[in-house]
């Protein structure tokens, strides 16, 4: 919306021996089980209204490609080296640990830090190793030139201290199992799952990929790797390290999300606490699902979830203030001006402006009538403009910085005030008078023009609530390709047909709700 190109590239790592063994419990084959899980993503996504500019699976063959020559280009550099590896292994999360790192359970059983199950222990296995250790000074060095790398504030913390604490050589392959992208410099060592995956990157921007020439350089470094705080050493330590080995540019940002909580708990199918987005679609669809998440937990950091307060959310926030506000003014609107637009001096002429002059304002009004304290001071200034022309520069650097929760509540503040300015104006009562009609369209032009640009805003948390408020202003939200000048005030047309249509956000009782957030 705002005319820039975009990539957006997800996906799914399919390698490794967590996914060999899971698809060997199934007793499937490891790429049939794979098949078997991508429709579940992929639904996710377009039950979300989540469009990606590509879907990488590490078992594609371009993304085979990319893993070996990029490896193969660092062997080539010297920058691998094959040895035996000794130590404990966590299968679940894919990661080496050492003797200091281990925990141990009530039974005396070494178990992963992180998930808590128990470790396996590696002795002799021979692996090629990355010199990850050769870059630690250097990743140091790079934090200390780029403070916006890792962020939240947190999470640069951790990993500063931890590669302060020393880096040790990574092993990059395993000899052990085959499901896995084989290394073309050595016959029977695939890739180890991270050194496979974090190259989904790579491919999902067309590297090595000859039907997608300039791709690669036209997208790559990104703005953001988004992922989950607890992945946050392979994307912020071995990633880059991988990337200066191989003279590639490091993404802008790597911005860590926290954990959903349930009860304190994070949210997991194995802790049987896990909400499933289907069901919570269901119930509050899929606009107001976004809406809450985003808004409602602050991104980066844990956030506690439960359907009271989602519940809750979702009548304050869209019942009650935008869905209500939608609903009385275009059928205020349907009621005094046959559903369109009103005619106001400057109104929908493109250049920002909107609304009558003082002078207009005071020569229109009737001697009979006598307009209240609240009244007399609408008829005679735009607070909602006022409030609009500054929303774009509060609202513009929250969504850059990633601060979801301070670009909805910044429009929320315009939706709060347009709903006041209504109930201040009173148009039901201006359109008793002839001689304030002018005073009601400029009323009822100020408030239908407050919405479209509500909706503008609102567009990336609700798109199709967006698209949907747009179409009933007889607008096409999916023409908007300069968010600056859309949300300029006045580009709304007078004429334009209004539809009423049905309430957006029908208000929820919880205790009708058939879902259970136990």
């Amino acid at each position: 919306m705002k005319g820039r190109a975009v990539s957006f590239v997800t996906g799914l790592d399919e390698h490794g021996q967590k996914v060999a063994s899971t698809a060997e419990s199934k007793h499937m084959t490891p790429q049939a089980w794979c098949d078997s899980m991508v429709p579940a993503f992929k639904d996710a996504w377009e039950m979300l209204d989540i469009r990606y500019t590509d879907f990488v699976r590490t078992t594609e063959p371009r993304h085979t490609k990319t893993v070996q020559q990029f490896w193969n280009d660092l062997f080539e550099k010297g920058f691998l080296y094959k040895s035996c590896y000794e130590g404990w292994y966590c299968v679940h999360e894919e990661t080496y640990y050492t003797q200091s790192d281990i925990e141990f359970d009530e039974n005396d059983v070494e178990v992963c830090p992180e998930c808590h199950r128990p470790l396996q222990h590696s002795a002799g296995e021979e692996n090629w190793f990355f010199k990850l250790s050769e870059f630690q000074d250097k990743l140091l060095a790079f934090y200390d030139e780029h403070p916006d790398f890792i962020r939240p504030i947190t999470r640069r913390n951790e990993v500063v201290s931890f590669v302060k604490s020393g880096l040790r050589d990574l092993s990059i392959s395993r000899s052990t199992f085959s499901w896995g992208v084989p290394l073309t410099f050595d016959e029977g060592h695939v890739a180890y799952v991270w050194a496979d995956a974090l190259l989904s990157y790579f491919t999902g921007n067309g590297f090595a990929d000859s039907s997608r020439p300039g791709d690669f350089e036209r997208f790559w470094p990104p703005a953001y790797h988004i992922v989950g705080k607890d992945i946050l050493r392979f994307h912020c330590v071995i990633w880059p390290a991988m990337l200066m080995a191989a003279g590639y540019p490091i993404a802008h940002c790597v911005f860590g999300h926290g954990f959903l909580l349930t009860k304190g708990e994070k949210m997991s199918k194995s802790r049987g606490n896990a909400m499933q987005p289907a069901d919570l679609v269901r119930v509050f669809g899929s606009d107001a699902y976004r809406y809450y998440f985003m808004s409602d937990i602050q991104f980066g950091h844990d956030g506690s979830i439960s359907l009271e307060r989602m519940t809750q959310v979702y009548n304050a926030d869209l019942a009650n203030t935008w869905g209500n506000l939608c609903s009385r003014v275009f059928n205020m609107t349907q009621k005094y001006f046959d559903g369109q637009v009103p005619c106001i001096d400057g109104s929908g002429d493109g250049d920002g402006a909107g609304g009558v002059s003082e002078h207009a304002a005071a020569e229109s009004a009737d001697a009979a009538f006598v307009p209240t304290p609240a009244q007399d001071a609408l008829l005679h200034d735009n607070p909602l403009r006022d409030l609009a022309d500054k929303l774009l520069e509060k609202y513009d650097p929250a969504m850059e910085a990633l601060d979801y929760m301070g670009a909805a509540l910044a429009v929320q503040e315009l939706a709060s005030r347009v709903n006041l300015y209504v109930e201040q104006s009173a148009p039901w009562t201006l359109a008793k008078h002839s001689s304030t009609q002018p005073h009601l369209k400029q009323v009822i032009y100020n408030s239908l023009e407050a919405i479209r640009l509500i909706a503008l805003y609102l567009s990336p948390f609700m798109p199709r609530t967006s698209a949907e408020v747009y179409r009933r202003l007889e607008l096409d939200i999916n023409e908007v390709r300069n968010f600056a000048h859309e949300s300029q005030w006045g580009m709304l047309s007078s004429g334009n047909k209004v539809e009423v249509g049905e309430a957006l956000f029908p208000r929820l009782d919880i205790s009708s709700l058939n879902l259970d957030d136990e």
